[in-house]
């Protein structure tokens, strides 16, 4: 498959529009896979399973209604009967509609609008909280257009319109309405906020950031339209302009299929983790186990971007005799890292012996050669006081 990287910078700058031409049409009654790739429209909404389509033929209402794409990727249409249009952009799916009803009807004229989204379904991997597919609510299905959609197609707008005149830009103002539901700009629009998931909302259902992500190289796989040549266009985000900034131009808007990928830095990123945690992205608390020679051992909740020392503190800090510190990570890779230090209570955060901290850290502060000799000795003497305590009981 075909893969081209663009530099996502800003909401729309994987929107590119070549050329002006028309699709071509194979024998089958399918679009060709020789699509001319001169109209490519990058970013645009592919047509798949779950997707409900207003299709109108002016004039005929008999053969013009609410549609859904099956689980097979085809759609059931009047005279047609099934079709199979999954991977079809909207623009596409006029055009291969216009010619099949070409059989039946005379100088078709053909009007496609979406009106109810699919779930999307993306998988966030890389350096973040939780790899793995997430399922994100998609457009909603727009009630309000169905309600409207009497008075709004071309058909009823003819019977309404005073002049050819009026109908004409009426019905301009429809296709211009249409086209605003399928902008495939990468973000949010003013005119239809909160309704499609981004990548922020991706991030956050995987859990959000990790000490090691780097926010500056976040990149997005996206499948490509057939006029667009199929295969796939690679965007790289600079993630971190939002999280520090909050620039929200880099909050593009993730289509069913997407693949993001969080770049690894080689180095704890804890300025980013701080800025991170103070959004809603990751979670508020990080849990950890500390065990040991402590005064309070046990499970600990702290706050994003805590440290071993904190950990250690929380716990209600070392007993008088401790050995050494043993911190043990376990990656999703499978990789242990395991630390054996003297405590430190002056180290810097994010330093070998202080390391910024994840959920699942164990951190254990060891015996010392006194404190365990002294343990040694009471698990030996303690059997024998007992039995001396039991034998005093009954002595004459």
């Amino acid at each position: 498959m075909a893969c081209r990287h663009v530099p996502a910078t800003t909401a729309a700058a994987a929107l590119l529009l070549l050329g002006m031409g028309f699709p071509t049409w194979g024998a089958t009654g399918r679009p060709s896979p020789a699509i001319q790739a001169n109209r490519a429209v990058y970013d645009a909404y592919i047509l798949g399973p779950g997707d409900k389509l207003q299709i109108e033929l002016l004039d005929i209402p008999e053969l013009s209604g609410s549609f859904s794409i099956g689980p097979d990727g085809t759609i059931y249409l009047p005279r047609l009967r099934a079709l199979y249009v999954e991977g079809l952009t909207v623009e596409e799916l006029r055009y291969f509609l216009t010619d099949q009803f070409k059989t039946y009807v005379k100088e078709p004229q053909v009007y496609v609008k979406p009106v109810g989204y699919r779930a999307v379904r993306v998988y966030v991997g890389g350096e973040i909280g939780r790899p793995g597919y997430y399922m994100l609510s998609g457009g909603q299905v727009l009630q309000d257009q169905l309600n409207i959609e009497e008075v709004s197609s071309p058909t009823a707008m003819r019977q309404q319109a005073t002049s050819l005149q009026d109908f004409r830009a009426a019905r301009l103002r429809m296709q211009r309405s249409a086209s605003d539901d399928v902008a495939m700009l990468q973000g949010i629009t003013s005119a239809q906020p909160n309704r499609w998931p981004t990548l922020f909302d991706a991030l956050r259902a995987a859990q959000g950031v990790t000490p090691y992500s780097n926010l500056g190289q976040v990149q997005v796989t996206r499948k490509q339209p057939l006029s667009a040549g199929g295969g796939k266009v690679r965007a790289n985000v600079d993630f971190l302009q939002l999280v520090s900034s909050g620039d929200e131009s880099v909050n593009i808007r993730l289509f069913d299929g997407d693949v993001i990928s969080v770049a690894r830095s080689p180095q704890v990123m804890r300025d980013q983790l701080l800025a991170a945690s103070r959004t809603n992205l990751s979670p508020d608390f990080v849990e950890v186990f500390v065990s040991g020679r402590v005064k309070e051992p046990g499970p600990q909740s702290l706050p994003q971007g805590a440290t071993l020392n904190q950990a250690i503190a929380s716990a209600g800090g070392t007993k008088l005799l401790r050995g050494r510190v043993e911190f043990l990570r376990f990656s999703p890779d499978g990789a242990t890292d395991r630390r054996l230090f003297s405590f430190n209570a002056g180290a810097k955060a994010g330093d070998y012996k202080n390391p910024v901290l994840m959920s699942g850290d164990v951190v254990r502060v060891n015996d010392s050669l006194f404190s365990a000799s002294v343990e040694v000795l009471n698990e030996l003497t303690g059997p024998a006081v007992g039995i001396y305590s039991v034998y005093s009981l009954f002595k004459p």
